[in-house]
């Protein structure tokens, strides 16, 4: 049997890891060596950072609806604690979503709240 050699096999994925550098700067671009090293750091840098987007965007959800809170003199916690005991299956997207967009709703949502702390800190007394 005739010996198979590796030379176009290697040659596509040398080939297929230069196009994953395209756009780097000087040696990352076309050294092999410090491309692969560049382009495996770029993607667990891509890895990671799709799992921080999730953190941040809760962040900035409840950074928008605590802001909305203290404009109707209600603090986020208390805000959050009245929702759930109202049974008020809004998730933080779309309660940061109406803050800014609606803030009339956003008033009612906060009433909404409001009422049910108010009836839980009575019949706590």
């Amino acid at each position: 049997m005739p010996r198979s050699k590796s030379s176009s096999n290697s040659r596509k994925k040398e080939k297929k890891l230069y196009q994953l550098s395209k756009g780097y700067w000087a040696g990352h671009r076309n050294i092999k060596k410090v491309v692969k090293e560049t382009v495996v750091k770029a993607f667990k840098h891509a890895y990671n950072d799709r799992k921080d987007k999730k953190q941040n965007f809760r962040s900035l959800w409840i950074l928008r609806i605590n802001s909305a809170c203290r404009l109707n003199d209600i603090s986020y916690s208390k805000f959050m604690n009245g929702l759930k005991k109202a049974g008020v299956n809004l998730n933080r997207k779309v309660l940061a979503d109406i803050a800014v967009k609606d803030p009339d709703g956003f008033k009612s949502i906060v009433q909404v709240a409001k009422t049910h702390v108010q009836n839980q800190t009575s019949a706590a007394n």
